[in-house]
């Protein structure tokens, strides 16, 4: 099994050509600028009205749980081995490097995949609030115009520097984050306890005629009937709107960038989790209370609550919280595609023109931009608000191949120095892992097999390029020739 040496990951942190200017602060900002997106002005009201109703707020509660357990495991690897990649190169330098490229592979699904849902949804935000034709921005375009700018927009400023990033996804955050606590300070004074009664709404038959690929693995494969709903409905939602947390580990992939990794990346992802997951909760338990959750606007669900009160003031600026809020998710989902990319270039993974940085600029442009073209043809012509699921399934996954990471490395390098440690290890870890895999379960069938395609297509490429032309494998030719 050919792994990375934790001591040459240092090394290469330290040797760097990233430029070194984010702060604890810019982290957070980045963190709050990916969480809070589609989740909150979207998702919360999805589910609430399709799988979980009210009880939709112990949804968000769970996924803040299981992601505040992920962020544990992410937070002692980043701080002890800050460098581009994360999952990916923390993989790489315990398990090896076949689940190292299983794992970056699975980012880029995930980050390129949520870049591309979200310029969607950003194009039909804008549209509604500006009146703009739906030939051009929505999902009945034939060509997604507005989406494809948005992404060709926000390119430009990912490659121009991380700190021109930083200060963009920042002034966004301070927008949507106000929008947020708006909501939550107006809303309080319409909710109605009847819509809150039954929290949990009894489990019943879902009623979907349609196959069984449609249908959450566990109860595939208990046999149970198809239900929403009850407990197993809120578990479904939990699974999807963990989509809403998946972000933060995205701040571990700016190691290279940071002042101050061994503090900042600690403050930057539990601080970030923490601030995203008081918010979603609140707003979800404001949403329902609203609104009778069978009545919920699946398109809007904020702004539409707000109207429906005579709120229309809120609504609109809910609807101006959306757009800024969407754009910060894809700047720093860019920004993430571009350091997963340098580093599996770095590592001859990929090709090695993708591992290396812009000389004036200092990012990863090559990569960057690679990633932007793939997203926007995406964005352009694909409807793919159905595969949104996969998203939640390619984080999930990351997020175990980190949680074994932990224990696994505490192992091989005890004499590691950890500024931040998680506490039970390897107890701790091995629940975080757990928990990730059963919201895995509670994803359909459909999902499952998508992203068992997506690891195959992957394996073939490793198989074909990575292995022999990976750093790893230039060594081991250079010994055997010795």
């Amino acid at each position: 099994m050919r792994t990375l040496d934790v001591t040459e990951v240092l090394n290469r942190q330290r040797s760097s050509e990233l430029k070194r200017r984010l702060s604890g602060r810019d982290l957070v900002g980045f963190g709050v600028g990916i969480i809070i997106g589609t989740g909150i002005f979207t998702l919360a009201g999805v589910e609430a009205k399709s799988h979980a109703g009210p009880s939709v707020t112990l949804s968000f509660v769970i996924g803040a749980v299981v992601a505040g357990l992920a962020a544990l495991c992410y937070a002692e690897l980043a701080s002890s081995v800050p460098t581009a990649g994360s999952a990916y190169t923390y993989a790489f330098a315990t398990l090896g490097e076949v689940f190292a490229w299983i794992i970056g592979w699975d980012l880029l699904l995930e980050f390129a995949l949520g870049a591309a849902v979200v310029s969607r949804g950003w194009s039909g935000y804008l549209a509604n609030l500006l009146g703009l034709p739906p030939s051009l921005f929505g999902e009945d375009a034939v060509v997604n115009i507005g989406a494809v700018v948005i992404i060709a927009v926000l390119t430009v400023v990912a490659v121009l520097g991380i700190r021109q990033s930083s200060m963009v996804t920042n002034a966004l955050v301070i927008v949507k984050v106000t929008v947020c606590v708006l909501v939550i300070g107006v809303g309080a004074f319409f909710v109605k306890a009847a819509n809150l009664t039954p929290f949990v709404p009894p489990a019943r038959p879902s009623g979907d005629t349609e196959s069984a690929l449609h249908q959450p693995v566990v109860q595939a494969a208990l046999g149970l009937e198809q239900s929403v709903y009850g407990l197993a409905g809120m578990l479904t939602a939990a699974a999807v709107v963990f989509f809403a947390y998946t972000g933060f580990e995205a701040l571990a992939n700016l190691g290279e960038e940071t002042r101050n990794p061994t503090r900042d990346l600690r403050i930057g992802i539990l601080g970030a989790l923490g601030v995203c997951a008081v918010l979603y909760i609140g707003v979800s338990l404001v949403l329902t209370g609203m609104v009778p959750f069978t009545d919920i606007d699946e398109g809007a669900p904020l702004a539409d609550a707000f109207s429906s009160v005579g709120q229309h003031w809120v609504s609109a600026l809910i609807s101006l919280g959306a757009v800024t809020g969407l754009t910060s998710v894809m700047m720093v989902e860019l920004v993430t595609i571009g350091r997963i990319g340098y580093a599996m270039g770095r590592d001859g993974l990929l090709p090695k023109p993708l591992g290396t940085v812009h000389p004036r600029w200092g990012t990863p442009h090559r990569m960057t931009i690679g990633g932007a073209a793939l997203i926007a043809a995406l964005a352009a012509f694909v409807p793919i608000s159905e595969l949104s699921d996969m998203v939640s399934i390619g984080a999930l996954s990351a997020m175990i191949i980190v949680a074994v990471a932990v224990p696994v490395l505490r192992r091989k390098r005890p004499d590691l120095e950890r500024p931040f440690r998680v506490p039970f290890s390897p107890v701790l870890p091995i629940i975080a892992a757990l928990a990730c895999f059963y919201l895995m379960l509670n994803l359909d069938v459909l999902t499952w097999l998508r992203f068992a395609a997506w690891l195959l297509l992957g394996m073939i490429i490793y198989v074909a390029y990575g292995r022999r032309h990976s750093r790893l494998a230039a060594e081991e030719r250079k010994k055997s020739l010795k």
